[in-house]
């Protein structure tokens, strides 16, 4: 069974596998030491990610009391590439699409280069490839911290999918996925799970932009609304799900 620890750096969340000792953070580098891993608590199973019950007010009312917040907070992007490389699944212009992504954040949005975190099979740390487990750990360290004014960014390129639901939480009976480069292996990372550690935890006042190009991303954040655009660019807006939302995405 693996075991949760918090980073001694960053304070990210880590898997420690039994009898481990010591576990070095994909984030931040740093090595944390654990005297007695047998101690630590267990880490929550994916079964754990459960939805809130829904809202009793409107959920388009997300603004918070008081005056608004700063429109100059803290900027922290988060972007992951798969390409999917030597398989049947390869796709060509994932890794440029972060390239690209990363240039626009840093020279038109101001942000810090020591602000993002690049998740692509061409970085030679292993710790910074998109495997399920990096991704992760990287969806944390993306939220930590953060607070009112703050910038948000989550950018993934890649394959997406479904499988079946069966909490009877999803109108169609499926849930949307990402796949990361170990899927196959890993398994891949749930809609859930997503809504879970990028979205719910956001306080009031921090903005999210999430751009996901893969396929049945629609509802990967399983947002409570749904934007629709038909081919005369009329659109409308559709409650589909009782996840809880209270920041700007």
């Amino acid at each position: 069974m693996l075991m949760l620890v918090d980073c001694s750096g960053c304070r990210t969340p880590l898997q420690l596998p039994p009898g481990a000792q010591t576990i070095r953070c994909a984030v931040c580098q740093a090595v944390t030491r654990v005297a007695d891993s047998r101690a630590l608590p267990p880490a929550p199973s994916s079964s754990s990610f459960h939805r809130p019950p829904p809202p009793s007010t409107s959920p388009y009312n997300h603004a918070p009391p008081g005056p608004p917040p700063s429109a100059h907070g803290r900027k922290r992007a988060l972007i992951c590439a798969v390409s999917y490389k030597r398989s049947r699944h390869e796709l060509k212009g994932c890794i440029n699409d972060a390239k690209c992504m990363k240039y626009l954040l840093v020279n038109k949005f101001s942000f810090p280069e020591s602000s993002i975190l690049m998740l692509t099979e061409e970085e030679s740390d292993p710790y910074r490839r998109p495997t399920k487990q990096n991704m992760r750990m990287a969806m944390f360290w993306l939220v930590q911290g953060c607070q009112a004014g703050d910038s948000l960014v989550f950018h993934y390129s890649g394959h997406g999918s479904q499988q079946r639901n069966y909490t009877g939480d999803e109108v169609d009976g499926y849930d949307e996925t990402l796949c990361p480069s170990d899927f196959e292996t890993q398994g891949m990372i749930v809609d859930d799970e997503i809504n879970a550690t990028i979205v719910r935890p956001l306080p009031p006042g921090v903005r999210l932009h999430a751009i996901v190009d893969a396929c049945h991303s629609g509802t990967v954040l399983d947002l409570p609304f749904l934007c629709r655009m038909d081919r005369r660019q009329s659109w409308w807006i559709e409650t589909g799900t009782t996840a809880n939302c209270q920041s700007t995405i």
